[in-house]
């Protein structure tokens, strides 16, 4: 492995900082405190691939959790959208009406998916985050050539960091990135993938789009590690709280060599995101069961399939009822609409089509604590998607 001080002892915010230094740091990268937090941090990993395992459909997670996530991340970089948006546009043939903030949103959830493609055929690498962040773009990039690249402070606009220049040193740089991913393997794989962002972040090897492309990363290195079977870790959601320590801890580190709080702070994200989401799988899960009983009243049959639909499509069209093989497009919006008479979804309008929505999915998805949300009280046949934003 290479070695290298910590930081540069002459750091110069408005100069390219060339001499990044390369991994591993010559620093304690698991201290005591960073062993304790990474005890608790494995096991709640550990317990959410598990939990992910007992949901008869995982589907339900991968078109719900990385929505989530993409809403997240992409506010970290001050594209907002809301949730609503999201779900309403998240189906292919809808996605070209959204708009432009949400579009952007909805290509993080294609370029993770694209990045999970990758993996299937090769170790995570500098060409995975090419194809992640120009899927992310909707653009041909590739690693940066031209300098001028500067980071700025966003409420002063002065210049916090100026990341290395010239592509062959960015290569060198993300080369190592890569070895130290790889086979830096007496670090445990969650402090290396915090070290690894960070260097990543400091590489900053493309023109746009370096922050969401390393936070995807993150999720494509715990599915490689095999600490997870699918992305559905809302590590965004943690950061976005936190959003002036994420920076902040980040340049401390190329300032002060601050390592243990970097990781400390990643650790603690990873340990929060993997509860909450622990404890959303437990909800949809009993929220599930619950659904098939008013199902079945409403339609007069047992319809597991499609109550499966409804969470596997929180924002569902008759047009999935059909391509899912449960009826035929009349009988579906049958279906569909004593649904809604019961009270289990919600019907709006969204352009010439109508989409029938999961309310209660919505609101666990979308709300701290997930409460009581049994079938106690009818709801209205129609309205929009409360808690949904």
């Amino acid at each position: 492995m290479d070695g290298a001080i910590t930081h540069a002892p002459s750091f110069d915010p408005a100069r390219a900082y060339s001499n990044l230094p390369l991994l591993p740091p010559a620093a304690d990268l698991e201290s005591r405190a960073v062993l304790k937090a990474c005890i608790g941090a494995r096991a709640a990993v550990a317990e959410l691939k598990q939990a992910g395992r007992l949901l008869p459909n995982q589907d339900v997670l991968i078109n719900t959790i990385p929505l989530l996530e993409a809403r997240a991340s992409s506010e970290i970089e001050n594209i907002v959208t809301t949730t609503d948006q999201l779900f309403r546009y998240a189906q292919p043939d809808r996605e070209a009406l959204a708009d432009p903030a949400t579009k952007e949103a909805l290509r993080y959830r294609t370029a993770l998916r694209r990045g999970l493609d990758l993996l299937q055929k090769k170790p995570l690498s500098t060409a995975t985050a090419v194809e992640v962040c120009r899927t992310l773009l909707g653009a041909n990039l590739d690693v940066r050539r031209v300098p001028g690249t500067k980071l700025l402070h966003e409420g002063t606009g002065t210049v916090v960091y100026t990341p290395p220049d010239g592509e062959a040193l960015l290569r060198q740089l993300l080369a190592n990135w890569e070895r130290f991913l790889h086979h830096a393997t007496d670090v445990d794989p969650l402090v290396r993938m915090a070290v690894a962002h960070y260097q990543f972040e400091a590489i900053h090897p493309f023109t746009d789009g370096n922050g969401r492309t390393g936070r995807i990363l993150n999720l494509l290195f715990l599915v490689e590690q095999e600490l997870l079977d699918i992305p559905v870790l809302y590590l965004s959601s943690a950061i976005i709280r936190r959003k002036a320590d994420y920076y902040r801890l980040l340049l401390s580190v190329t300032t002060d060599g601050a390592w243990e709080e970097w990781i400390l702070y990643m650790l603690r994200a990873v340990d929060e995101m993997a509860r909450w989401t622990s404890e959303r799988i437990r909800a949809i899960r009993q929220l599930m069961h619950d659904t098939a009983a008013p199902v079945r009243k409403a339609l007069g049959v047992s319809k597991p399939e499609l109550v499966e639909l409804i969470f596997v499509q929180p924002y569902c069209r008759i047009k999935n009822v059909v391509e899912a093989g449960i009826a035929e497009r009349q009988t579906a919006a049958v279906y569909l609409r004593k649904l809604v008479a019961a009270g289990v979804l919600n019907e709006v309008k969204a352009g010439r089509e109508k989409l029938f929505i999961n309310p209660r999915l919505m609101r666990l998805l979308t709300i701290e604590n997930p409460g009581d949300l049994s079938f106690h009280a009818p709801t209205p046949t129609k309205r929009t998607a409360g808690g949904a934003r």
